[in-house]
């Protein structure tokens, strides 16, 4: 027991060496004889990972001055490693990304953080990086270091812009034909059911009271062509209305609130403020498909008794805002609506606010109700707001 208590002692004592630096090499005796084993070597094997990584690898002090870079990084910021190496990380950032970057430095002990930024290259260009962020083990020292990999997203970054560009396309092309098949149900469908209807009101009026039950037929199927013309027409406007193309989106959301209101008898009221002049067509039919997947949601989901639309002008923004007193949802695990695939409608919405270099805010919880506001850029002259209620 003694001798055992003599070794641990000796082990524990060199595992403090190691640990504290004061130690260069070990040897370690074993069948083939000893062998010795460089911490210097260990290092350098390490140092040619790192060296080797398609990313930026960094370890900073708690000030955020640079002790280690490895080429990559360099690379990324243009800049040669003897001038990154000693400098402050910060010359690298803007001052939005400097403010996010310090609460996130003080948390990274914990948990680790992540935080998307635009890294200042030294010719001026701009690199969008996600940083990773932990801080290191250093024992023995009282000062913070800080262990950072820095990942270029320039190509993940054009990947996505290739994707939203061709998803823009898509839906433009959904458009055009959503346009054309209103048109016809319009143009063709609905005028030959209102001819059909024409002719079944002259053949019921023409039955004498003899064909009673001849003539109630007839009533019964003029009611049906009635309803079934109501059914397309009211497909034609949903497809796409003609009264946004030719009165603008205020005039349409009316008469979409209205017939939504008088179709599932949900309280309605609607807060409009009237534009000087008309939105560009872009940002009206992409304001009315999100109004119009809102109120879809609403009446599939929702189980509301009152829903409050709102359009607005503030200062260089149009805004829409669509609230309502229902179940509510989790916004953040939008998969619970999956088997209905509103999951899709709410990503629906967000891409098209996007489409127009807008913003689409959902605030949601269970029992309490959700909110949707969408903000899109406009630079014309704000109007006097006026409330219209319905």
């Amino acid at each position: 027991m003694a001798k055992l208590r003599v070794r641990l002692a000796i082990a524990e004592e060199t595992l403090r060496a190691i640990r504290s630096g004061e130690v260069d090499s070990v040897m370690v005796a074993g069948k083939e004889g000893s062998q010795v084993f460089t911490l210097d070597g260990a290092e350098h094997v390490y140092r040619l990972l790192i060296e080797s990584m398609n990313e930026g690898a960094l370890t900073l002090t708690g000030d955020k001055i640079i002790l280690y870079a490895n080429e990559c990084f360099a690379r990324m910021v243009k800049c040669p490693l003897e001038q990154v190496t000693g400098s402050s990380f910060r010359r690298f950032l803007s001052a939005e990304d400097r403010a996010m970057l310090r609460p996130l430095m003080k948390r990274s002990a914990k948990s680790g953080s992540k935080i998307p930024v635009l890294l200042h290259a030294r010719d001026g260009s701009q690199v969008p990086a996600l940083l990773s962020i932990r801080e290191l083990a250093n024992e023995g020292s009282k000062e913070v270091i800080i262990g950072m990999v820095v990942t270029d997203m320039t190509a993940a970054r054009r990947s996505e812009e290739l994707l939203r560009t061709l998803t823009h396309q898509i839906v433009q092309a959904q458009e055009a034909e959503r346009r054309f098949v209103a048109l016809e149900l319009h143009d063709n469908i609905t005028q030959l059911l209102c001819a059909v209807l024409v002719r079944s009101q002259t053949l019921a009026e023409k039955l004498s009271a003899r064909d009673e039950p001849l003539k109630q037929e007839a009533v019964k199927l003029r009611e049906l062509l009635g309803e079934t013309a109501n059914a397309v027409e009211r497909i034609s406007r949903g497809l796409r209305p003609s009264v946004l193309d030719e009165l603008g989106l205020v005039a349409v959301l009316r008469d979409t609130t209205t017939e939504f209101a008088e179709r599932t008898g949900v309280g309605l009221k609607v807060t409009c403020a009237p534009l000087a002049t008309r939105l560009p067509g872009d940002i009206e039919l992409t304001l009315y498909r999100i109004l119009q997947e809102a109120l879809k949601n609403v009446e599939k989901h929702a189980r509301a008794r009152q829903v409050t639309v709102s359009l607005q002008q503030q200062g260089a923004f149009i805004q829409l805002t669509v609230h309502d007193d229902g179940t509510g949802f989790e916004p953040d695990r939008p998969s619970i609506w999956r088997k209905d695939k509103s999951d899709l409608g709410l990503l629906s919405m967000r891409e098209r606010a996007n489409y127009v270099g807008g913003t689409l805010k959902i605030t949601s919880a269970r029992r309490a109700g959700t909110e949707i506001e969408v903000r899109i850029p406009w630079t014309a002259s704000p109007a006097k707001a006026v409330r219209r209620e319905v």
